[in-house]
């Protein structure tokens, strides 16, 4: 019989492995027959991730700042976020909120005459991929491009990855970087306003990181800034569907939509599972996890853990909210982030892009309900989201209406 963490491997179990993360969590520390170790305690993932004897390097197919440990993870992310945000340049993710309204607004005026669309592929996919390429300054023009590589790459993430699946990923990251060799040259002789040409033309940047380094943080950068915030937004919006009274508030209380996007990191995050290899023996909950060896960290079952947040599997946005008498600051922590040195880069702009997509999704949309629940997913099961999700409405407002 298959444990039950080979259960949350099994597609036929994406849309709704929570009553097995429940059980996971009835064992801590679980050994796999692989060899490999599952932790699902929000204290034990926290204490992970915080852990020097945990390790990131070589843990992932995606490449990068992502994929290496301190002291040359701390050199190259500074690097990177030099031009990306605080103490630096703070005001750069804030600027981008008018034109990403100006997105949104575009892609869901695109709906009128319609009675239905896929939230997928109408809306959730377009919006991050257009906003990351104006942020790193990739021609949108050129997404058919890496659509195909970014899908082999993500194919290759993850404990169900086959050999196969990571070579392909390899392939792609390959193609990707021949890619951003010649976008980053043409930056450098003619820059713009973004991201790459900041970077590129800036010398205490540039010559700090070597030819391999720079093509790959560029590449994770344009990988994970769309693919986590598609399914974010997605299962943001499956989710208000399913709790209709939390879609009329975001509707009407422009505040509430900050909540509601902290509570859907916690509730339906969109990356379940983190890989780390250990460099140690590290004891845990009773059992050592040997030196070498593989350990996963469900995060998704962390943040749902009932030792760490009252009455976990309720949505309920306004336990993040610190005007609340009860409020517990602790308690309001999540894990869909991660955590310690590798909390996610992206963060800023993936919560920006979801507050506005909820926004004016919900101000927009007229009656708008779920054509099939539940919907379609996608067979990876760390980067958990719907493969399509198709929703009925019966018209939409003007995007300068107040109701």
């Amino acid at each position: 019989m298959p444990s039950v963490f080979e259960q949350v491997l099994d597609p036929a179990n994406r849309a709704d492995p929570y009553p097995l993360y429940r059980q996971l969590r009835t064992t801590p520390v679980t050994r796999e027959p692989d060899g490999s170790y599952v932790v699902s305690h929000y204290r034990d993932i926290v204490a992970l991730l915080h852990d020097p004897r945990v390790s990131s390097r070589d843990a992932l197919t995606l490449r990068g700042f992502i994929s290496t440990d301190p002291p040359e993870h701390d050199r190259l992310r500074a690097l990177m976020n030099r031009h990306y945000g605080p103490p630096a340049t703070p005001a750069r993710i804030a600027r981008m909120a008018p034109d990403l309204l100006a997105v949104v607004t575009g892609l869901i005026d695109g709906f009128t005459g319609r009675t239905g669309v896929d939230l997928v592929d109408d809306f959730a996919y377009p919006l991050p991929v257009t906003a990351i390429c104006r942020l790193l300054g990739v021609p949108l023009d050129d997404e058919p491009r890496f659509h195909t590589w970014a899908d082999a790459i993500v194919e290759g993430i993850g404990p169900q990855a086959t050999d196969d699946a990571r070579r392909r990923a390899d392939i792609a990251f390959a193609d990707l970087a021949r890619y951003f060799t010649g976008l980053l040259d043409t930056h450098r002789h003619t820059p713009g306003d973004d991201l790459l040409s900041a970077i590129i033309t800036d010398p205490d940047v540039r010559d700090a990181m070597s030819p391999d380094e720079l093509l790959a943080n560029a590449s994770l950068l344009l990988i994970a800034g769309h693919e986590t915030t598609v399914n974010l937004i997605t299962n943001g919006m499956l989710t208000l569907l399913r709790h209709p009274a939390a879609l009329e508030r975001v509707r009407h209380d422009p505040d509430f939509v900050i909540l509601t996007v902290e509570e859907l990191l916690r509730f339906e995050p969109p990356v379940h599972i983190l890989v780390r290899r250990a460099l140690d023996d590290v004891d845990l909950d009773g059992t050592t996890i040997p030196a070498g060896a593989t350990i996963r960290l469900v995060l998704a079952a962390g943040s749902r853990d009932p030792d760490h947040v009252p009455d976990p599997d309720r949505f309920d946005p306004d336990r993040h909210d610190p005007r609340r008498p009860d409020f517990n600051a602790r308690q309001s922590e999540h894990l869909g982030f991660g955590g310690g040195v590798h909390h996610c880069f992206g963060a800023p702009l993936a919560r920006l892009e979801t507050q506005i997509a909820l926004t004016e999704l919900a101000r927009r949309l007229r009656n708008p309900r779920l054509r099939t629940d539940p919907p379609p997913y996608r067979p990876n099961p760390v980067l958990r989201g719907p493969r399509n999700l198709p929703v009925v409405f019966d018209g939409i407002a003007p995007a300068t209406a107040e109701d």
